[in-house]
């Protein structure tokens, strides 16, 4: 039996990309996931992908997929969203905050003044829209006395990059993640942050070919890069924990939390934590009182 057999996951922002790749490793794991995001009609994107196409991938690897058109600025599409979980299923148990509105300008070396203020998207979608779906996600939760919420963020939450924003945007959902652990926690609920190095998506990949020099630096070096399938199957190990309780609260290098249950990348590659190169989480759990 798969780790994740009868369990329900909501993954937002999984047409293409990091969410697409969570999806993935817990529908190969046997969970029946709801696929979230925009792009419903191949093409109708600047890159490749659809909610319905990796709802039907997710068929394929075993579990189940399901896909759902949602604008996650949109606070009415999320309500239904949810309002559709419980007519269908009567539960949830993971929900993965991944949506988030990337600029296309995300990585130009300009400064803030210099970008456009509609850059400010990254807190309505990757902030505020965290904050609506764990609230939906939680008056499922709550009452089950079980579940798990995970917001996908980096260590840009400690380190610059890219922009203003962005850094606002990734600091403010560990926060919030820690928060919100600390009003679930009596209700047997998790909530946890992970922070993600560089993934190749489909965005990534096209932003190394365009730009060689940035495989040189740091953040962006291919050697120490994963599959967007990674994340997804700590995810899965982190759900399937009877113990996940004792990290609610924390914010967690992907990397370090994938040696701690054996963890591998698709090609079985391990995948290196960043600490000391560009930084260490805040957060800590709450079971540990800091």
């Amino acid at each position: 039996m798969a780790s994740l057999d009868g369990k329900v996951a909501v993954v937002t922002g999984a047409s293409r990309g990091i969410g697409k790749g969570i999806a993935l490793a817990l529908a190969a794991e046997g969970a029946t996931v709801y696929v979230t995001g925009r792009t419903v009609t191949a093409g109708e994107y600047p890159l490749p992908g659809t909610v319905g196409e990796t709802a039907a991938e997710c068929d394929a690897r075993g579990g189940r997929g399901i896909a759902v058109q949602v604008d996650h600025a949109d606070d009415v599409q999320v309500a239904a969203l949810f309002d559709q979980v419980q007519r269908e299923q009567g539960r949830l148990d993971i929900l993965v905050n991944n949506a988030f509105a990337l600029p296309e300008d995300l990585t130009e070396k300009k400064p803030f003044w210099e970008k456009p203020l509609s850059n400010w998207q990254m807190v309505d979608v990757g902030v505020r829209s965290n904050f609506v779906a764990a609230w939906h996600a939680a008056k499922i939760m709550a009452p089950q006395k079980s579940g798990l919420i995970v917001a996908i963020s980096g260590y840009v939450g400690v380190t610059y990059t890219y922009g203003v924003v962005f850094g606002i945007a990734k600091s403010a959902v560990d926060r919030m993640a820690r928060d919100m652990a600390i009003e679930l926690q009596p209700h047997g609920v998790a909530s946890l942050s992970l922070w993600q190095g560089l993934t190749f998506t489909e965005r990534a990949n096209r932003n190394l070919e365009r730009d060689p020099a940035m495989k040189a630096l740091t953040v962006t070096n291919p050697l120490i890069g994963c599959s967007p399938e990674f994340p997804g199957r700590v995810i899965a190990a982190l759900a399937s924990d009877p113990a996940v309780m004792q990290r609610s609260g924390g914010t967690f290098i992907t990397a370090e939390v994938a040696q701690d249950y054996g963890v591998t990348d698709i090609d079985g590659k391990v995948i290196p934590s960043l600490r000391a190169e560009r930084g260490a989480p805040i957060w800590q759990p709450i079971a540990q009182g800091a």
